[in-house]
Protein backbone atom coordinates (compact mmCIF):
# COMPACT_ATOMS: atom_id res chain seq x y z
CA UNK A 1 0.00 0.00 0.00
CA UNK A 2 1.29 3.46 -0.90
CA UNK A 3 1.70 5.32 2.40
CA UNK A 4 1.92 8.74 0.76
CA UNK A 5 0.13 9.86 -2.38
CA UNK A 6 1.36 13.22 -3.66
CA UNK A 7 -1.55 13.55 -6.07
CA UNK A 8 -4.05 13.07 -3.25
CA UNK A 9 -2.10 15.46 -0.99
CA UNK A 10 -2.20 18.22 -3.62
CA UNK A 11 -5.87 17.52 -4.23
CA UNK A 12 -6.88 18.04 -0.59
CA UNK A 13 -4.45 20.89 0.10
CA UNK A 14 -6.85 23.68 -1.03
CA UNK A 15 -9.55 22.40 1.34
CA UNK A 16 -7.12 22.33 4.23
CA UNK A 17 -5.80 25.79 3.41
CA UNK A 18 -9.35 27.18 3.38
CA UNK A 19 -9.87 25.67 6.82
CA UNK A 20 -6.50 27.15 7.86
CA UNK A 21 -7.98 30.61 7.29
CA UNK A 22 -10.57 29.86 9.97
CA UNK A 23 -7.80 28.61 12.25
CA UNK A 24 -5.81 31.80 11.72
CA UNK A 25 -8.89 33.96 12.19
CA UNK A 26 -9.70 32.27 15.50
CA UNK A 27 -6.09 32.63 16.64
CA UNK A 28 -5.56 36.28 15.69
CA UNK A 29 -8.90 37.61 16.91
CA UNK A 30 -8.74 35.43 20.01
CA UNK A 31 -5.28 36.75 20.83
CA UNK A 32 -6.42 40.36 20.40
CA UNK A 33 -9.23 39.65 22.89
CA UNK A 34 -6.76 37.96 25.25
CA UNK A 35 -4.22 40.79 25.02
CA UNK A 36 -6.71 43.60 25.59
CA UNK A 37 -8.85 41.90 28.22
CA UNK A 38 -5.73 40.52 29.93
CA UNK A 39 -4.35 44.03 30.38
CA UNK A 40 -7.72 45.17 31.76
CA UNK A 41 -7.70 42.29 34.26
CA UNK A 42 -4.12 43.03 35.30
CA UNK A 43 -4.93 46.68 35.98
CA UNK A 44 -8.08 45.75 37.90
CA UNK A 45 -6.12 43.26 39.99
CA UNK A 46 -3.67 46.02 40.97
CA UNK A 47 -6.53 48.36 41.86
CA UNK A 48 -6.52 49.98 45.30
CA UNK A 49 -10.24 49.21 45.43
CA UNK A 50 -10.37 45.86 47.28
CA UNK A 51 -13.69 44.87 45.68
CA UNK A 52 -12.40 45.36 42.11
CA UNK A 53 -9.13 43.63 42.94
CA UNK A 54 -10.92 40.68 44.54
CA UNK A 55 -13.34 40.31 41.63
CA UNK A 56 -10.50 40.35 39.09
CA UNK A 57 -8.48 37.85 41.11
CA UNK A 58 -11.48 35.56 41.52
CA UNK A 59 -12.28 35.66 37.82
CA UNK A 60 -8.68 34.93 36.85
CA UNK A 61 -8.43 31.96 39.21
CA UNK A 62 -11.82 30.60 38.11
CA UNK A 63 -10.93 30.66 34.42
CA UNK A 64 -7.40 29.36 34.90
CA UNK A 65 -8.63 26.50 37.08
CA UNK A 66 -11.22 25.15 34.64
CA UNK A 67 -10.61 23.48 31.26
CA UNK A 68 -10.89 25.50 28.08
CA UNK A 69 -13.25 22.90 26.62
CA UNK A 70 -15.68 23.35 29.52
CA UNK A 71 -15.63 27.11 29.02
CA UNK A 72 -16.31 26.82 25.28
CA UNK A 73 -19.15 24.38 25.95
CA UNK A 74 -20.60 26.85 28.47
CA UNK A 75 -20.53 29.69 25.93
CA UNK A 76 -22.02 27.62 23.12
CA UNK A 77 -24.42 25.23 24.84
CA UNK A 78 -25.33 26.76 28.22
CA UNK A 79 -25.72 30.48 27.45
CA UNK A 80 -28.56 29.84 24.92
CA UNK A 81 -30.62 28.53 27.86
CA UNK A 82 -30.41 32.07 29.24
CA UNK A 83 -31.33 33.66 25.94
CA UNK A 84 -27.78 34.36 24.76
CA UNK A 85 -26.97 32.57 21.52
CA UNK A 86 -23.46 32.86 20.10
CA UNK A 87 -22.42 31.40 16.71
CA UNK A 88 -19.97 28.53 16.94
CA UNK A 89 -16.92 30.38 15.61
CA UNK A 90 -17.64 33.46 17.73
CA UNK A 91 -18.07 31.27 20.82
CA UNK A 92 -14.78 29.54 20.08
CA UNK A 93 -12.93 32.82 19.58
CA UNK A 94 -14.45 34.30 22.74
CA UNK A 95 -13.59 31.16 24.70
CA UNK A 96 -9.98 31.21 23.53
CA UNK A 97 -9.70 34.94 24.20
CA UNK A 98 -11.14 34.85 27.70
CA UNK A 99 -9.20 31.74 28.67
CA UNK A 100 -5.85 33.09 27.54
CA UNK A 101 -6.58 36.59 28.85
CA UNK A 102 -6.13 35.24 32.37
CA UNK A 103 -2.65 33.98 31.53
CA UNK A 104 -1.80 37.20 29.71
CA UNK A 105 -2.96 39.16 32.75
CA UNK A 106 -0.30 37.46 34.86
CA UNK A 107 2.31 38.29 32.25
CA UNK A 108 1.18 41.92 32.25
CA UNK A 109 1.22 41.96 36.05
CA UNK A 110 4.83 40.79 36.09
CA UNK A 111 5.70 43.56 33.63
CA UNK A 112 3.85 46.23 35.61
CA UNK A 113 5.55 45.13 38.83
CA UNK A 114 8.97 45.88 37.32
CA UNK A 115 8.18 49.59 36.87
CA UNK A 116 10.08 51.58 39.55
CA UNK A 117 7.90 53.17 42.21
CA UNK A 118 9.39 56.54 41.29
CA UNK A 119 7.55 56.42 37.93
CA UNK A 120 4.21 56.14 39.70
CA UNK A 121 5.11 58.88 42.15
CA UNK A 122 6.22 61.21 39.36
CA UNK A 123 2.92 60.70 37.54
CA UNK A 124 1.06 61.46 40.76
CA UNK A 125 3.17 64.56 41.36
CA UNK A 126 2.23 66.08 38.00
CA UNK A 127 -1.42 65.19 38.60
CA UNK A 128 -1.82 62.73 35.74
CA UNK A 129 -5.03 60.75 35.66
CA UNK A 130 -4.85 56.99 36.19
CA UNK A 131 -5.64 56.43 32.51
CA UNK A 132 -2.85 58.77 31.36
CA UNK A 133 -0.44 57.25 33.86
CA UNK A 134 -0.98 53.78 32.46
CA UNK A 135 -1.27 54.71 28.77
CA UNK A 136 1.58 57.25 28.58
CA UNK A 137 4.08 56.09 31.20
CA UNK A 138 3.56 52.64 32.68
CA UNK A 139 2.32 50.39 29.86
CA UNK A 140 4.88 51.56 27.24
CA UNK A 141 7.65 50.59 29.66
CA UNK A 142 6.04 47.34 30.82
CA UNK A 143 5.29 45.85 27.38
CA UNK A 144 8.76 45.36 25.79
CA UNK A 145 10.13 42.91 28.41
CA UNK A 146 7.03 40.70 28.24
CA UNK A 147 6.75 40.40 24.44
CA UNK A 148 8.35 36.90 24.37
CA UNK A 149 5.93 35.59 27.02
CA UNK A 150 2.92 37.02 25.21
CA UNK A 151 4.23 35.54 21.97
CA UNK A 152 4.41 32.11 23.56
CA UNK A 153 0.72 32.34 24.40
CA UNK A 154 -0.06 33.31 20.81
CA UNK A 155 1.62 30.14 19.59
CA UNK A 156 -0.07 28.07 22.29
CA UNK A 157 -3.45 29.48 21.32
CA UNK A 158 -2.87 28.54 17.69
CA UNK A 159 -2.15 24.97 18.71
CA UNK A 160 -5.31 24.91 20.85
CA UNK A 161 -7.64 25.77 17.95
CA UNK A 162 -8.43 22.10 17.13
CA UNK A 163 -10.51 22.08 20.31
CA UNK A 164 -13.05 24.27 18.49
CA UNK A 165 -14.10 21.23 16.49
CA UNK A 166 -15.99 20.18 19.64
CA UNK A 167 -18.60 22.84 18.82
CA UNK A 168 -18.65 22.09 15.08
CA UNK A 169 -16.18 24.74 13.93
CA UNK A 170 -14.59 23.35 10.76
CA UNK A 171 -11.04 24.46 11.43
CA UNK A 172 -7.95 22.87 9.96
CA UNK A 173 -7.80 19.72 12.08
CA UNK A 174 -11.52 19.04 11.77
CA UNK A 175 -11.30 19.37 7.99
CA UNK A 176 -8.46 16.84 7.96
CA UNK A 177 -10.54 14.41 10.05
CA UNK A 178 -13.49 14.81 7.68
CA UNK A 179 -11.26 14.15 4.66
CA UNK A 180 -9.82 11.10 6.38
CA UNK A 181 -13.24 9.70 7.28
CA UNK A 182 -14.49 10.18 3.70
CA UNK A 183 -11.46 8.74 1.91
CA UNK A 184 -9.97 6.45 4.58
CA UNK A 185 -6.65 8.22 3.99
CA UNK A 186 -5.56 10.08 7.11
CA UNK A 187 -1.81 10.17 6.51
CA UNK A 188 -1.74 12.99 3.96
CA UNK A 189 -4.45 15.12 5.62
CA UNK A 190 -3.05 14.95 9.16
CA UNK A 191 0.53 15.39 7.94
CA UNK A 192 -0.39 18.51 5.95
CA UNK A 193 -2.08 19.97 9.02
CA UNK A 194 1.02 19.26 11.09
CA UNK A 195 3.24 20.95 8.50
CA UNK A 196 1.00 24.04 8.42
CA UNK A 197 1.02 24.23 12.21
CA UNK A 198 4.81 23.99 12.15
CA UNK A 199 5.15 26.73 9.52
CA UNK A 200 2.84 29.06 11.41
CA UNK A 201 4.71 28.47 14.67
CA UNK A 202 8.09 29.16 13.05
CA UNK A 203 6.81 32.32 11.34
CA UNK A 204 5.24 33.50 14.62
CA UNK A 205 8.47 32.86 16.50
CA UNK A 206 10.44 34.89 13.94
CA UNK A 207 7.88 37.70 14.13
CA UNK A 208 8.02 37.78 17.92
CA UNK A 209 11.80 37.98 17.84
CA UNK A 210 11.56 40.78 15.30
CA UNK A 211 9.17 42.74 17.54
CA UNK A 212 11.43 42.14 20.53
CA UNK A 213 14.46 43.43 18.58
CA UNK A 214 12.48 46.47 17.43
CA UNK A 215 11.58 47.35 21.01
CA UNK A 216 15.22 46.97 22.08
CA UNK A 217 16.33 49.43 19.41
CA UNK A 218 13.81 51.97 20.63
CA UNK A 219 14.88 51.73 24.26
Amino acid sequence: MNLWDWRFALQILPDILRAAIITLEATVIGFVVAAVFGLFLAILRRSHNPVLSLLATGFIELVRSTPLLVQIYFLYFVLPEYGITIPALAAGILGLGIHYSTYCSEVYRSGLDTIPRGQWEAALAINLSLFRTYSDIIVPQAIPPIVPALGNYLISMFKETPILSAIAVIEMMQRAKIIGSETFRYNEAISLVGIIFLIFSLVSTAGIRGIEAWFKKRL
